[in-house]
């Protein structure tokens, strides 16, 4: 007995209650800190490169549980972690206010926190999905499970905006206990008794953590993959800590209205993955590498159009939804890659895999996030505001162009049929 597509469903409420929580971190209160507390940059930025880097910890994460480790104890020991971790963020911000170096010590506290319950829950949950999954049906489960994530981003994220205004500190936590707390209770009832029902696949042989991940990198094909995924995440991430302050210190948005535009941007990358789901799967139009070209392309143009949009006049937020539509795209698609590649190993080390990956993109989305922040740090010092953020946009999309240039190299004719179920 194998996943039900209710209970795909179910595990997608965690991707959802987890996105919810991370959404609140990597951009309310970045914004927080950079606008109304006048803090630099990359402060938030290293902030949240820390959580991105504890992350090197998923392939363990990923290893255990293909050794037979229960997975819905470290699914909702992780969520508890993740709440634990964004409410201790959250408390920081009036330290910072009041105290830097004592908000400092909470806040470096709060996001190692943080990176450790997203690495134990979103992995365990991965390597659930892919051993419990029917093969046909895996392309179809990681596109609706990261769809769910996505809608409990952009849900959040619009929900949280309308009720930070007025924003003040009281208010800024009873938003992030209430959403914190449900996050914990939708994943406990969304994961309770699946993993007793189903048969995951076979266990591979008991193996230390050395020698399993030696075995994979041995792998050419999933080697490459991992390179990919660093680089496009790269890409990716870099606008997640400047957006939001751009939209603040040139376009003068309150900090309701940047939280709405990213769930705006949300939004548009919930649109475009069912584009590509649907096209994909439902029509069999076009292949995975095509889709992950045409997205990277698309989002190179998207954050052109960012770059110029104060010279040009252009309205920021459907800018920034387009962006957000063409990262869509661009990323069901590599995620359907991922899902299939992960299966395909005769270890049946699936965990493993997805660790792997995930600690690739978790590295990136910090290397991005960092590196975007302190080249909007380093650029401000010798440029206009507005020409700084616009010179770090314009370096992403090269970065986006160099991405779709290796995905059409690296991605092989098996993998484009990720997302067609059966194949």
């Amino acid at each position: 007995m194998t996943l039900s597509w209710v209970q795909i469903f179910r595990l997608g409420l965690v991707q959802a209650a987890l996105g919810a929580i991370v959404v609140l971190m990597t951009s309310t209160l970045n914004r927080l800190m950079v606008v109304e507390l006048a803090l630099p940059v990359v402060l938030p930025g290293a902030l949240v490169a820390l959580h991105y880097g504890v992350q090197i910890t998923r392939p363990k994460w990923g290893h255990l549980a293909d050794q037979g480790g229960n997975r819905t104890r470290w699914i909702i020991a992780g969520m508890a972690l993740l709440a634990l971790g964004g409410v201790g963020a959250t408390l920081a911000i009036p330290l910072l206010e009041s105290n830097l170096a004592l908000g400092l010590a909470v806040s470096i506290l709060a996001y190692a926190v943080i990176g450790l319950g997203v690495g134990a829950s979103g992995t365990s949950l991965l390597a659930l999905l892919a051993t419990a999954t029917a093969e046909r049906r895996r392309p179809a489960a990681a596109t609706i499970t990261w769809l769910m994530m996505i809608a409990g981003i952009a849900i959040t994220a619009i929900t949280a905006g309308k009720f930070l205004d007025p924003y003040s500190h009281g208010r800024l936590l009873a938003v992030v206990l209430t959403i914190c707390t449900g996050a914990v209770a939708v994943t406990t009832l969304a994961v309770w008794g699946i993993e007793r029902r189903v048969i995951a696949r076979p266990a591979p042989p008991e193996q230390s953590f050395r020698e399993g991940m030696r075995e994979i990198w041995a792998d050419r094909a999933a080697r490459h993959f991992t390179f990919f995924v660093f680089l496009s995440m790269t890409a990716y991430f870099m606008q997640e800590l400047i957006l939001e302050p751009y939209a603040g210190l040139v376009f003068n948005f309150t900090p309701g209205q940047s939280t709405q535009m990213s769930g705006a941007q949300n939004g548009g990358v919930f649109l475009g993955m069912v584009l590509v789901g649907v096209a994909a799967t439902g029509f069999r139009l076009g292949s995975l590498r095509a889709w992950v070209v045409a997205g990277c392309g698309g989002s190179a143009l998207a954050l052109i159009a960012i770059a110029g949009a104060s010279t040009w006049a252009l309205p920021l937020v459907p800018l920034v939804v387009t962006l957000g539509f063409f990262n869509g795209m661009f990323a069901v698609a590599a995620i359907g890659s991922m899902m299939q590649l992960a299966g395909e190993g005769a270890d049946k080390r699936e965990g493993a895999r997805v660790g792997l990956w995930g600690a690739s993109q978790a590295i990136a989305a910090g290397f991005g996030g960092l590196t975007g922040a302190a080249l909007v740090d380093l650029a401000r010092s010798l440029l206009p505001v507005a020409d700084a953020f616009a010179a770090v946009f314009l370096f992403q999309a090269i970065l986006f162009v160099a991405s779709a240039a290796l995905a059409a190299r690296i991605m092989s004719a098996r993998e484009t049929a990720a997302l067609v179920p059966g194949e």
